[in-house]
């Protein structure tokens, strides 16, 4: 592998040459907009995607504070169990345009396609075009990535801001860069509140980048580094003391904690309660009763209790998940190239300088890669396949850099054989991977194997007149390594998809119907017409209340009137109490409590418990398209 710095430590060459070549442009050109074809192609089939995120969308563009705060209700009761970043930018784009399934979703389509081009950036200053097209390509082309970046989840805005980041190392490196090197904070701090922690899993990748290949000295280098973490913590920091500050009475429960902190939060349920389960880390040992009705994955089981539900979405710990399951059709296509490709790659740049360019590529987005990796196959508490997608430009970056330095070195035998391998490995676990779903295209994985096998022997024996079958060995090679994980990435854009727990490609690959299909999986549910209907004609505050955000998201959206959530997202929040609502109900905010359905993974038990007895002992059912339903303006007693 060649290397592309010969300076002296303090003197950084130019970043690019000052003329492109011809095809650069135009490349790009054709890499954005085919990737912009991708995720925008008939997008409003998807519908509301995780209905419990349009909920929270849809109240904040009836409520500036609903928007601010990412509560689930104009009336502010209890927010989601994420900090609101991507709402902000869904719930913005809903008041402009007005709320739709469209206007919901093209923010998160438009973040996939800059997260492409700002890869496509990232990777060329350090790597050239080649390699910046080849990362950008292979992340439009990772089937995670075609469905988050066609869903509300908070994953989209997440790789955004995180890639953003790194764009923003990568320029501070060129010239030991302090403005550069804030702004990195600045997008990881944002991404704080986007998914919280989960966004500090790039930050061991940068550091160590800039520490080790930043072009000035050690000192300095470090109190650059201090300095960015201060960006981190402010650009973070903000919004949780605004929340801290606010009066707790004044502003809605934060979903999620235990005791109405967004910290309590980020470090609790969303934090070490997602790396050392449920029971730990602020959990608040909160249990998990299956809804009625819901099916789950297969193989998955409940412990006692229902605690730990969470690790039974990702099943077990440790290297091998990210290439079982769900997981493996996900993001892993290119992986074990990915990773071969980083061990060549800074196996060969060993003896290269401190500042050397392609190795600081390597160790930041290798960095990113491993970490995160790791972190992702290690975790026992909540977990979802779909969480791969911060995987995704680690994976393509790392790879488009190693494969691009192997080609430049391809008269060198090692390299050639470094390049038969992640190719003969990547045709081999896409035929694996393919093989899962026999009944899907069969073709498939059985032209990649043939276009893989052409291309490795060019590699291997074609020594004599590789320069002159150089573009045919090239494009044998990419089809042959691309044509599985395109193949699902295409089945993935062209399904539909809805539910807390959506799966990427062809359905039939989603085991058994977990999180797809119109209804099915967390977030998801079709409201019943005559229901829809009546709190259609309904004037007051919240036209219904129902336990759990899993079914009344789904009534707020169909009705377009406001629904109270009641417990939040799973109905074990305890929001509001009992007092709260009867004076609700005294008011006369609140016109129908709606029993049944899936919300509410308490159980009947806490709050969400306590209201519903209350209802049943004061006022009087009636059934409404097969659901129960108690009228709050007419008591019975």
């Amino acid at each position: 592998m060649t290397t592309t710095l010969a300076a002296p430590e303090h003197a950084q060459p130019a970043p690019e040459p000052v003329r492109k070549p011809r095809w650069v442009k135009p490349s790009v050109a054709a890499l954005l907009l085919g990737t912009g074809l991708l995720y925008l192609w008939d997008l409003a089939k998807t519908g509301w995607a995780n209905d419990f995120y349009a909920m929270a969308v849809q109240a904040g563009t009836w409520s500036w504070k609903a928007l601010f705060f990412g509560s689930l209700d104009p009336g502010n009761v209890v927010t989601v169990d994420k900090p609101p970043f991507s709402l902000w930018m869904m719930g913005l784009s809903g008041r402009i345009f007005g709320f739709s399934s469209w206007s919901l979703l093209v923010p998160d389509a438009l973040a996939g396609v800059a997260s492409v081009g700002l890869l496509y950036l990232a990777v060329r200053r350090l790597s050239g075009p080649g390699a910046g097209l080849l990362a950008g390509a292979l992340l439009a082309l990772t089937p995670v990535a075609a469905l988050m970046f066609r869903y509300d989840n908070p994953d989209a805005f997440l790789v955004l801001l995180l890639v953003a980041g790194a764009y923003c190392v990568v320029r501070a490196l060129e010239h030991a860069s302090t403005k550069w090197l804030l702004l990195a904070g600045v997008a990881i701090g944002f991404g704080f509140l986007d998914k919280m922690l989960q966004a500090f899993l790039v930050l061991p990748a940068f550091v160590l980048a800039y520490a080790v290949a930043a072009p000035t000295s050690l000192g300095r280098r470090f109190g650059q580094l201090l300095a960015a973490a201060g960006a981190v913590v402010v650009s973070a920091g903000w919004w949780i003391l605004v929340v801290a500050l606010w009066p707790a009475a004044a502003r809605p429960y934060i979903s999620g904690s235990t005791d109405n902190t967004v910290l309590e939060l980020a470090f609790g349920y969303n934090g070490l309660g997602r790396i050392f389960g449920e029971g730990r880390g602020g959990s608040g040992g909160r249990t998990f009763t299956p809804p009625a009705g819901l099916e789950l994955p297969a193989g998955v089981e409940l412990p006692p209790g229902g605690r730990g539900f969470g690790g039974g979405f990702g099943g077990q710990t440790g290297l091998t998940r990210l290439f079982s399951g769900e997981f493996g059709g996900e993001a892993s296509w290119l992986l074990p190239a990915a990773v071969l490709g980083l061990a060549a790659g800074l196996w060969f740049t060993r003896r290269a300088p401190r500042t050397d360019r392609t190795r600081a590529a390597l160790l930041l987005w290798g960095g990113w890669l491993v970490v995160t990796a790791l972190v992702f196959s290690y975790m026992s508490g909540i977990i979802h396949p779909y969480y791969t997608v911060a995987l995704a430009p680690g994976i393509a970056a790392t790879l488009g850099i190693s494969v691009r330095e192997l080609w430049r070195g391809r008269a060198n035998l090692a390299a050639r054989a470094v390049l038969a391998v992640l190719l003969a490995v990547t045709a081999v676990w896409s035929f694996l991977l393919l093989a899962r779903t026999p009944g899907w295209q069969p073709w498939i994985r059985y032209a990649l194997l043939v276009l893989a096998a052409a291309a490795v022997l060019g590699l291997l024996f074609g020594t004599d007149r590789l320069r002159r079958l150089g573009p045919v060995v090239a494009v044998l090679g990419l089809c042959g390594a691309l044509l599985g994980t395109t193949s699902f990435t295409l089945a993935t854009a062209s399904s539909a998809h809805s539910g807390g727990t959506p799966s990427a490609g062809p359905p039939v690959a989603s085991g058994r119907g977990f999180g797809r299909g119109p209804v099915g999986g967390f977030g998801t549910a079709q409201a019943d017409a005559a229901l829809v209907g009546l709190l259609k004609a309904t004037t007051t505050k919240w036209a219904a209340a129902q336990s759990g955000a899993m079914q009344s998201a789904g009534l707020a959206l169909a009705s377009g009137r406001p629904v109270l959530a009641i417990g939040g997202f799973s109905g074990s929040d305890p929001a509001p109490t009992l007092e709260r609502f009867r004076q609700y109900v005294a008011d006369g905010d609140i016109h129908y409590y709606v029993a049944g359905g899936r919300g509410g993974f308490g159980g009947g038990r806490g709050t969400a418990g306590q209201i519903q007895a209350w209802v049943e002992a004061n006022f009087a059912p009636r059934s409404v398209g097969g659901t129960t339903v108690y009228d709050l303006t007419k008591s019975i007693n």
